[in-house]
């Protein structure tokens, strides 16, 4: 099983519109963050975590092979804004998205052509499903449980996928959703800047005292913004167990 990371960056993306700084500036690749989301693959089953607006951009560096399901974390713009562009995958059948209540009602009103009863040639084939927390969702061979995390006051969807945990957006999670945390391998998580703190964030010092909670092999910093700094040199700041994802980056899971 691998992971690959297609977007790493928050909802601006870096290098960010208008910005100078030296890490918008910077020629360095892993640098360039585009908007999150990533992929779990065996031989047999492709899973996304997310279709951000840059989705076309990053599925293009991407082997064309068949999507066997699509998990939203929440409806927020920079997490579904590319969902119409599932189109071209659909020549291998109907697309099973996962997402919860609150994500499936809002794609409903923002991507309505996608649901409507009679559908113009051409609309994507979404089967639109609406996941439980914490029951054990199967996708051929990998078995994944929707777990809750906050961004702020809003409750959204992290993922506990085998070996690994998929978390984006958080600021805070409660103690009880820990069981889902237990002996994970692999943690993905979001860490959006150093400094100034976020209502609805993990800063760095968040996300370094979660993963150590947590006690992971490896973990692995997504949806940083360019306030962050230069990826190399953030990554000799923290922990070996603990470094900046990088967009395109592929990681090997047990």
């Amino acid at each position: 099983m691998k992971l690959t990371f297609l977007g790493t960056g928050t909802s601006v993306g870096v290098p960010t519109i208008g910005c100078s700084c030296k890490v918008c500036r910077s020629n360095d690749p892993h640098d360039k963050r585009l908007r999150c989301s990533a992929m779990v693959e065996t031989d047999h089953t492709r899973l996304l975590i997310d279709t951000g607006p840059d989705f076309r951009q990053q599925m293009l560096a991407q082997e064309f092979r068949k999507i066997d399901a699509v998990l939203l974390t929440h409806i927020h713009y920079d997490h579904v804004g590319g969902i119409d562009d599932l189109r071209p995958f659909c020549q291998f059948g109907e697309i099973n998205v996962y997402a919860d209540n609150d994500t499936c009602d809002g794609l409903m009103h923002t991507v309505p052509y996608c649901f409507a009863e009679k559908r113009y040639p051409g609309v994507p084939a979404i089967h639109l499903n609406r996941l439980t927390h914490y029951r054990l969702l199967q996708v051929n061979e990998l078995q994944v449980v929707p777990f809750v995390v906050y961004h702020g006051r809003k409750p959204i969807t992290a993922f506990r996928i085998g070996p690994l945990a998929y978390i984006t957006d958080m600021k805070t999670i409660e103690e009880s959703e820990f069981a889902f945390l237990q002996n994970v391998d692999t943690l993905v998580v979001n860490a959006l800047r150093f400094y100034p703190t976020h209502h609805a964030h993990q800063d760095v010092a968040d996300a370094v005292a979660f993963a150590q909670r947590v006690g992971a092999r490896q973990t692995w910093l997504i949806h940083s913004c360019h306030d962050i700094g230069l990826h190399e040199e953030v990554n000799r700041l923290l922990p070996q167990n603990i470094q900046l994802a990088y967009d395109g980056q592929v990681v090997e899971l047990p």
